[in-house]
């Protein structure tokens, strides 16, 4: 199973849970690419009430038919809100201080609205306070949890943002979900196998974007197999040996590399129909650890 909880994590999920008492307006950072699997399933738990904005960041990377969908689905829940957002649109980043004093409601005109800002590593959070505060506030890097600490930003606007370390959650149960994570670039390089996801992405792109795939890669015939793309990738890529063996680590970096970069086109790993049904016990069944009697 793949899975990720560096100790500081934990650390930030105590955090959170102690400063929302004193928040006005939760704003999650998600990944418009995988709005499912990059939110996370902790904020379900400790929100109780509390108003939350759902801003989905690289919009500029994934498919924006199926992003239209993921909106709708955001703005059914209670409480909730949604927007997408590419951080060069000033436009869009000056529309967000607005909702949130929208959704936040009557505030003491001596303190700002509080706004704690979320969202997994490497989702653009960072990012984002960046580019709402006008300056650098937030530290940035390519790596995942380049953010350690929560820290306090006074905005022009009005608002506070209190900036939390990127969490991911204690387990991934949903594997598909980890390695969607793992294709983003949300979970750490070295702590997955390269191979192994990237077999996991040419298997997804065969079945939601061949055409895109196709394409990059000057495929006359799409391969069958998620092995055959990479082998396809390897000989056109310079992933070859001497003796024409595959670098199949070689050739799950180009495709990766790739993917994360947009140079497919825009791209969407999940749908609100791969959201899986919520798991439901039948108190009649026997436990697995009772013993099973035959007839």
């Amino acid at each position: 199973m793949l899975g990720w909880y560096p100790g500081h994590m934990n650390k930030a999920r105590r955090q959170i849970k102690d400063a929302l008492p004193e928040i006005d307006v939760i704003i999650e950072v998600l990944d418009a690419r995988l709005p499912y699997s990059s939110a996370n399933p902790m904020l379900n738990e400790i929100r109780g009430n509390k108003p939350c904005l759902k801003i989905l960041s690289r919009d500029d990377l994934a498919d924006p038919a199926i992003t239209k969908r993921w909106i709708q689905h955001f703005e059914e829940q209670h409480e909730t809100r949604a927007i997408t957002v590419t951080t060069t649109e000033v436009g869009t980043l000056k529309r967000i201080p607005k909702i949130v004093k929208e959704m936040s409601g009557p505030v003491r005109k001596d303190r700002p609205v509080r706004v704690m800002v979320m969202g997994i590593p490497n989702v653009g959070k960072s990012t984002l306070i960046n580019s709402l505060a006008g300056r650098k506030v937030a530290k940035v890097g390519d790596e995942p949890a380049v953010t350690k600490r929560q820290q306090k930003i006074a905005l022009p606007s009005g608002i506070a943002i209190i900036d939390t370390p990127g969490v991911l959650w204690p387990r991934i149960e949903d594997q598909k979900s980890a390695y969607r994570l793992a294709t983003s670039g949300a979970i750490r390089n070295t702590a997955v196998d390269y191979l192994d996801i990237a077999m996991f992405a040419a298997d997804e792109l065969l079945i939601r974007y061949p055409k895109p795939l196709a394409t990059r890669y000057k495929m006359k015939e799409l391969p069958k197999t998620p092995e055959d793309v990479l082998a396809l990738i390897a000989s056109k890529r310079g992933g070859l040996r001497a003796g024409g063996e595959i670098d199949w680590h070689k050739a799950s970096e180009v495709l990766l590399n790739d993917l994360r970069q947009g140079h497919l086109g825009r791209l969407s790993l999940e749908t609100p129909e791969d959201i899986p049904e919520p798991i439901e016990i039948d108190e009649d069944e026997p436990s697995s650890d009772e013993p099973h009697h035959q007839q």
